[in-house]
């Protein structure tokens, strides 16, 4: 039986775990997309992970959704972005840059440009974003036309290539959590009748000529796609063939020969023994608030070759070594998850911290 603490291989990288950190929004970037000062130490105290999925980073203007979030398409941000990679190289981690464009969970007045959102269709998620000058109702995106998709798919290649040029291991496109990826794969975000919509080959279409462009511009081997099969977040709703329309989409993907996928697990477990099935590389699997006791059960079952962990990762810059001495884990504190300075971002003491502590 494989177990929790078998060596991993996914793509061209190895470690001898099967953990590695999912991608968490943190909203310290500077407020022209360059990451934060405290960055480099945000991800090297957690460089026993393995390998560290960033928190999504915008491929372009049009792709920011929310305050002070990284970018990876200029000079600065590579900069910025080779600081972080070089030192959690030093400390033996990997790092995957996560490929986020928000489409229509946006508002002009968290991006650069200022401008409307970019989306499949013009329709509104009917929530709000926090702004500067506070809470504001999305508003409607403008649908993109076919050579704004075409850009765009340009965008997420140039984005990849900048990744690797600032040191990273690899690029993840963000297919989740409602961004547009998934906004293309939906029912309710995708009313297209061209060939990026409609059907289910269409609506996946963009998904996967992405996931091409992608591993094209940097080899599949350094690609890898996160998917959240039945989300209900940001107010998506992929309709009722939304299981046949990830079985079609795995298997496209799986002719290019990816590094992963990446599934986020909402509970719908014959889809996820599907994605197995038809996936024939690593398969990530994040199982939102799983209990710990319970966070190996998907490697020794095979569901999973790799689990990935979020706020437990946030919280416990030395997860591994409070796993494995099945020590007290420290609690995140979600008032501190977005924005502000250090607390709550690289202040979690780590274990020999604790322990100093109670001894002074």
């Amino acid at each position: 039986m494989t177990t929790i603490w078998d060596e991993a291989r996914v793509g061209r990288l190895r470690w001898p775990h099967r953990f590695a950190m999912a991608p968490m929004t943190r909203s310290r970037a500077l407020p022209d997309g360059t990451p934060g000062p405290l960055a480099a130490e945000y991800y090297t105290q957690r460089a026993s992970l393995g390998l560290l999925i960033s928190e999504g980073a915008q491929p372009s203007d049009d792709g920011q959704g929310y305050l002070s979030t990284p970018g990876i398409y200029t000079d600065r941000h590579v900069e910025a972005w080779r600081r972080i990679t070089d030192a959690l190289h030093d400390a033996g981690g990997y790092l995957f840059v996560q490929l986020m464009h928000v489409g229509r969970v946006s508002h002009p007045d968290n991006t650069p440009h200022h401008r409307q959102a970019l989306a499949p269709s013009a329709v509104a998620t009917g929530e709000r974003m926090f702004t500067a000058q506070g809470l504001k109702d999305m508003p409607v995106p403008r649908a993109m036309s076919i050579d704004e998709i075409r850009t765009t798919i340009d965008d997420f290649a140039h984005a990849a290539k900048r990744a690797i040029e600032a040191g990273a291991d690899g690029v993840e496109i963000h297919g989740a959590n409602g961004y547009l990826v998934q906004q293309f794969l939906s029912a309710n975000a995708n009313l297209r009748d061209d060939e990026y919509g409609g059907s289910i080959e269409g609506r996946a279409r963009f998904a996967i000529e992405t996931a091409a462009a992608v591993a094209d511009a940097i080899g599949a081997d350094r690609t890898g796609i996160r998917l959240s099969p039945g989300s209900t977040f940001n107010a998506i709703d992929e309709g009722d063939e939304y299981e046949a329309l990830y079985r079609y989409l795995v298997a496209e993907l799986a002719k290019l020969d990816l590094a992963y996928v990446h599934v986020v697990h909402h509970g719908n477990e014959p889809l996820v023994q599907d994605i197995r099935r038809l996936w024939p590389n690593a398969l990530l699997v994040n199982r939102p608030g799983q209990a710990l006791e319970k966070i190996a059960a998907d490697v020794e079952a095979g569901l999973a070759d790799v689990m990935t962990i979020g706020r437990w990762a946030l919280a416990n810059p030395d997860f591994i070594e409070r796993y494995r001495a099945g020590a007290p884990m420290n609690e995140p504190d979600p008032a501190t998850f977005y924005g502000g300075d250090e607390r709550g971002y690289t202040d979690y003491p780590r274990l020999d911290e604790d322990a100093a502590s109670r001894v002074a």
